[in-house]
């Protein structure tokens, strides 16, 4: 399923779900940031998604990374809470979803990038390293939240 995010545009459909999502900030020893290549829209992006039932929002982010990138994390804090009604996300199926998503801070525990059927590329990315890439300015903003390595969580 292809997606296309909605960001500041008057022109957006209007939302028709919202979900519980996750985001992970995590950092290996070197200070570099795991992050991903989406295969629905290509952009690069923190490892996630949507929590199940029967699922704490952490055991949704520790899952959601490791089927993502092959790597094990565990949470340890939070980065902040992402709730701007302004960026949508339309999916192919027709949902147009608003954004609600809480990004958790996490240490890596083990394991070795690996690309699944969600990330084409999987790396571990030095902070100078991602002006280079193509990031949704919501994910740019959660990225720099966790390099900020805040004392209070985001909350907006």
């Amino acid at each position: 399923m292809s997606r296309i995010d909605h960001f500041e545009n008057p022109d957006a459909p209007k939302p028709n779900s919202i979900v519980a999502a996750v985001s992970v900030f995590v950092q290996d020893g070197q200070g570099r940031v795991l992050l991903i290549e989406r295969t629905d829209n290509h952009l690069w992006a923190l490892p996630g998604g949507a929590q199940e039932f029967g699922e704490y929002i952490a055991e949704a982010a520790v899952r959601e990374t490791r089927e993502e990138t092959g790597v094990e994390v565990e949470v340890t804090g939070i980065v902040g809470i992402y709730t701007n009604p302004s960026h949508v996300v339309e999916y192919s199926d027709g949902e147009v979803r608003q954004q609600f998503s809480v990004c958790l801070r996490a240490r890596y525990v083990s394991g070795q990038p690996a690309p699944s059927d969600e990330s084409s590329e999987v790396r571990w990315l030095a902070p100078g390293e991602l002006s280079d890439l193509t990031i949704h300015p919501s994910m740019r903003l959660r990225i720099d939240h966790g390099l900020e390595d805040r004392q209070q969580p985001y909350i907006g």
